[in-house]
């Protein structure tokens, strides 16, 4: 399937300059094994591989030389982006990449685009720390939105203006 979700990613691979053997490109089959292991490894409850391929086309990766550290999957509908998963490689946690993919990725967003969207769990403090950092704002609360244990745990809502 072909990538439906094109972006410019020149822009965006120049945030890692850096770290030069780091670079964003879409995501295709052949990196669902490597996307869903990293998926294992940093979610509580993870998605299925079959979730993971029906959003695909949705998908770019972080990779250092032809080893994913990252994925995120962006959706657009008419002007608008909603960040529906992120997740960076726990070995490569903590070194500034999951903040740099993101903002080369709201950089490389179609120019039409005039909000991003997303949920994180109320209890992900260093998630909310980084979209805050980004330009995201809290603009709503869902209560017992995700599972957590045996129980259930409130989203936060946030959103920022691409046009910056």
């Amino acid at each position: 399937m072909s990538h439906s979700l094109v972006l410019d990613l020149s822009d965006a691979n120049k945030l890692l300059v850096g770290h030069q053997d780091h670079y964003i490109r879409p995501a295709n089959s052949k990196d669902l094994p490597q996307i869903s292991a990293i998926e294992q490894l940093t979610s509580a409850y993870p998605c299925s591989n079959k979730q993971l391929q029906n959003c695909i086309h949705q998908t770019y990766v972080l990779c250092q030389e032809s080893a994913i550290q990252g994925f995120i999957v962006i959706a657009i509908v008419e002007n608008q982006a909603e960040l529906h998963n992120i997740a960076i490689n726990p070995e490569a946690q903590g070194k500034g990449f999951g903040s740099l993919f993101l903002q080369g990725l709201i950089q490389a967003l179609p120019t039409r685009i005039e909000q991003f969207y997303l949920e994180v769990r109320v209890g992900n403090y260093r998630a909310i720390r980084l979209y805050h950092r980004l330009g995201f704002v809290k603009i709503a609360e869902r209560k017992d939105y995700y599972r957590h244990g045996l129980g259930r745990e409130d989203a936060l809502v946030m959103a920022r203006p691409c046009k910056q």
